[in-house]
């Protein structure tokens, strides 16, 4: 009997579902609904964004409470009798809210309880973000806007499950390890699918209608050959302050391919010419994109031209990927010719986030057989930190049996440190694949 207390949040989700379809927001109505069918996964994590909910729920009916006593005023309208059921919606929201905090919905809600707040938060990030991007860019940015108008609310609330479930299984380092590789490679594929579907025809899967060359380099080029166009040097640099260079080993899509190509080749080992080349060889290519780029501008190159040029220097980093990458189970692109993953690995380090090796590490010797950046070897573990390529993948804070390499934040344990970039990561690999189209 006591569980029947359930019944209140459950209506009250009902009166917001319900508000949401007397407005047309089909999408929105939806995501009410599939909130209420969440309740009986009895998941610890669903209780608390219930809480968040109907939080958002009572603004909603403060701010329609508002907006209809205004408009009756105007009408010279009674209005006293409205302001008194809408306070009483209001009310029965909060005695929602008091209910889910209560005992008999703690009990209920018992599955998964160590991982609660984390998938909570996950799931309310990626909502969030999703959320102010569809209302603050001019065009439907979700897919689900684009086929069927009004639905982007149940793709963002699907986005959110999604990375909260994600996140669950990449928490565990384990899980992290053998998660990571496959989510990266599905964030590809769905990027690249999607810009597949577009060029035969199917014009809602491109972002704008006006194609780029998905190439890393032209994040850089393309804005100094166009002189505008800065929305992915402004996205790639944000990252780079959340998590660091991250980016590269979590939400490139064409580094995707690179470790791919690497996997089917042998374990890595370290490799000393890979090494020396790293930074030099990056930054020759850098200067020779941002100088080609300026050089084509000043001399009114057309634009077709342009992406000719960028196509052929792309072949060449596939080339070395199928070629190179392969053979030696080491990340030969990402690590040595890709210009952007210079610019992450340096100006990453305005990001508070590091990877460090503890004073007890046993020099084992297991995280160099795991680091596909060539960023690990015995004179790094000496030092303590990896060396500049390094891009956080985590494989070898997995592979440390003694724990004595960790993630690092500045105020935080290291165990906490490392949950929190699982929760950034994966939230901005959610939003990223609601969001990033060509």
């Amino acid at each position: 009997m006591k569980r029947s207390i359930l019944a209140i949040p459950i209506f009250a989700l009902l009166l917001l579902g319900a508000h949401a379809l007397r407005q047309g927001d089909f999408g929105l109505t939806a995501a009410f609904a599939l909130m209420i069918g969440l309740i009986f996964t009895r998941q610890a994590w669903v209780r608390l964004i219930l809480i968040a909910t109907l939080l958002w729920g009572g603004c909603i009916w403060a701010d329609t409470t508002v907006e209809f006593i205004r408009f009756r005023q105007a009408l010279d309208m009674p209005w006293k009798r409205l302001a008194y059921i809408m306070g009483g919606l209001i009310v029965f929201d909060a005695l929602a809210i008091w209910a889910l905090l209560g005992q008999t919905c703690r009990e209920f809600f018992d599955r998964n309880e160590i991982q609660a707040t984390t998938r909570a938060v996950m799931f309310i990030l990626v909502v969030f973000g999703l959320t102010v991007a569809r209302s603050k860019v001019s065009f439907p940015i979700l897919l689900a806007d684009r086929y069927f108008p009004g639905w982007g609310w149940l793709e963002i609330m699907l986005l959110g499950f999604y990375a909260q479930w994600i996140g669950g299984k990449m928490l565990p380092p384990k899980g992290h390890r053998v998660c990571r590789p496959r989510l990266w490679a599905m964030f590809s594929a769905v990027f690249f699918g999607q810009l597949a579907l577009g060029l035969m025809g199917m014009n809602e899967m491109l972002m704008t209608g006006n194609l780029h060359l998905p190439v890393p380099a032209l994040i850089a080029a393309g804005p100094v050959f166009r002189g505008e166009g800065f929305f992915m040097i402004i996205l790639f640099s944000v990252t780079l302050l959340l998590v660091g260079p991250a980016w590269c080993s979590h939400l490139c899509y064409i580094g995707a391919w690179d470790d791919v190509m690497s996997r089917l080749g042998p374990r890595p080992a370290h490799n000393a010419l890979l090494s020396r080349l790293s930074v030099a060889s990056r930054m020759i290519t850098l200067i020779l994109c941002i100088g080609a780029a300026l050089q084509m501008r000043s001399m009114g190159i057309p634009g077709v031209t342009a992406v000719s040029y960028a196509a052929v220097f792309g072949l060449i980093g596939v080339g070395i990927m199928v070629f190179i990458s392969r053979k030696a189970g080491m990340m030969t692109h990402c690590t040595a010719f890709c210009p952007m993953g210079l610019v992450a690995n340096v100006f990453g380090k305005i990001s508070p986030w590091r990877i460090r090796v503890g004073s007890d590490c046993t020099k084992c010797g297991a995280c160099f057989t795991r680091c596909r950046y060539n960023a690990l070897d015995e004179s790094r573990v000496k030092l303590g930190k990896p060396a500049i390529s390094c891009t956080m993948c985590g494989d070898c804070v997995s592979a440390c049996v003694h724990k004595q390499i960790s993630y690092r934040l500045p105020g935080l344990s290291a165990e906490n440190a490392r949950t929190l970039f699982i929760v950034i990561v994966v939230s901005l690999h959610a939003i990223f694949l609601g969001v990033a189209r060509i």
